[in-house]
């Protein structure tokens, strides 16, 4: 073979331009024992692809079929999703009856509280009421 075409060969197959019966001449000329001197780095590397291409798997693989789990959990997604829809309202509705009942207790408790607070202040007054009921009871029964 000619030099010039086996550099050309190579400038090519290291661009990745090459064909596949121009690889195939590339592994012929460096399966040789005589290769060009400034060639001779190429060799091994040409060399090691024609012994990897004739190696094969041989050891068994055990192949287990695949469990498709995507199916059910897609099918419990729909019954939370239904579960959802048909109970949620209903629940939102108690929670904001929940609420309503919550703020009207507050507010009646604290209506409680101002009548309680009016309330004693109305009794300090009643303390009067009484003191001047005793005196007028003691005037009428010294007459």
């Amino acid at each position: 073979m000619e030099l010039v075409n086996i550099e050309k060969l190579l400038e090519k197959y290291f661009e990745a331009t090459t064909t596949v019966t121009e690889e195939e001449t590339l592994r012929a000329y460096f399966s040789q024992e005589n290769v060009a001197t400034h060639l001779k780095q190429y060799k091994p590397m040409f060399q090691y692809f024609s012994k990897a291409k004739e190696e094969q798997y041989t050891k068994q693989v055990p192949l287990k079929p695949r469990k498709n789990y995507y199916k059910w959990i897609s099918v419990a997604a729909v019954a939370v999703l239904i579960f959802g829809i048909y109970f949620g309202p209903d629940s939102y509705r108690d929670y904001q009856e929940q609420k309503q009942a919550e703020f009207a207790y507050n507010e009646t408790k604290k209506a409680m509280s101002l009548l309680a607070s009016n309330f004693g202040k109305g009794t300090d007054k009643m303390a009067y009421l009484n003191e001047f009921e005793t005196t007028t009871q003691k005037i009428y029964n010294n007459n």
